[in-house]
């Protein structure tokens, strides 16, 4: 008998590293993907109230971070997101809009040129939903597929027109070639790089979900939460489209980041932006 458990010892060992060859083939072979995270601006605001439709932030000031995302795919570049947008850059103490005061340390533009990229490299653009602080530098996307939403297009058509929605930022899309999708998105085709239907805050409101190689999975929150502590106690803005489509949002969405084990990433967060690598270094 413990002949044979040797024997049979012996036979495992033999055969792991057979076992294991298409498990190691497999993680060689997946597509490598980079994440950059983008500096695109800083929204200054003298009161936080219509961040909480429940009072908690009545007369508080603060900061809300705008980013962007460039996911560099072997099948091309991808940008999420577009900014605050870089015609603010200037003056450096910011200008002042109807809700905020736009503050621009960098532009997207000198961002990429840092790649040794233009928006014209920009193969893929999506944003999470069309309010101004998400689609400022959209319409530099001119070579760009465009991936929109159909009830988001609706929404940002829609007369009279929606608050905090300004239809000549996006104007660029009826030059520009336009996939229209209605729902889950894969952008790459091979589930690295997926777009989540997450509507509520506006009606076509997405996130975005991506699998690196080595940082596992990475969940870019779009306007989903807006901070930590909106999480953790789902808070949302007074100026959601819709209450119970939000909370489903947030169910749907907390479930996958559980089953994931995603790390999550709130866009208007600024810590948490500055826990991502500082560009040019990048999540892989």
């Amino acid at each position: 008998m413990f002949r044979i458990a040797l024997l049979l010892r012996a036979l495992a060992f033999a055969l792991l590293p057979w076992l294991l060859a298409p498990l190691a083939a497999r993680a060689a072979d997946a597509p490598l993907v980079r994440l950059y995270a983008l500096d695109c601006g800083r929204l200054q605001i003298a009161d936080l109230a219509p961040f909480a439709d429940t009072g908690e932030y009545d007369g508080h000031p603060g900061t809300l971070m705008a980013s962007c995302f460039l996911i560099q795919h072997p099948s091309g570049n991808f940008l999420w997101e577009a900014g605050l947008g870089d015609k603010y850059a200037n003056p450096p103490e910011g200008t002042k809009l109807a809700y905020y005061t736009a503050v621009i340390p960098h532009t997207l533009a000198s961002q990429l040129a840092q790649l040794h990229l233009g928006y014209d490299d920009i193969q893929y653009f999506a944003f999470s939903h069309s309010h101004g602080d998400h689609v400022g530098n959209a319409n530099e996307l001119k070579k760009a597929t465009w991936i929109v939403d159909s009830r988001e297009m609706a929404f940002w058509q829609s007369v009279p027109t929606p608050v905090r929605v300004n239809p000549a930022l996006v104007s660029g899309i009826a030059n520009v070639s336009v996939k229209m999708i209605n729902g889950d998105y894969d952008i790459f085709g091979d589930g690295t790089v997926r777009l989540l239907s997450a509507p509520g805050h506006t009606p076509g409101h997405h996130v975005l979900l991506v699998k690196l190689r080595n940082s596992g999975y990475v969940l870019l929150s779009g306007d989903l939460f807006h901070s930590p502590e909106n999480r953790a106690n789902r808070r949302m803005p007074v100026f959601n489209a819709s209450r119970a489509d939000t909370l489903a949002s947030m169910d749907r969405i907390e479930a996958i980041v559980k089953n994931t084990k995603a790390r999550v990433v709130i866009q208007h967060s600024v810590e948490s932006f500055q826990s991502l690598p500082a560009f040019p270094a990048y999540l892989d």
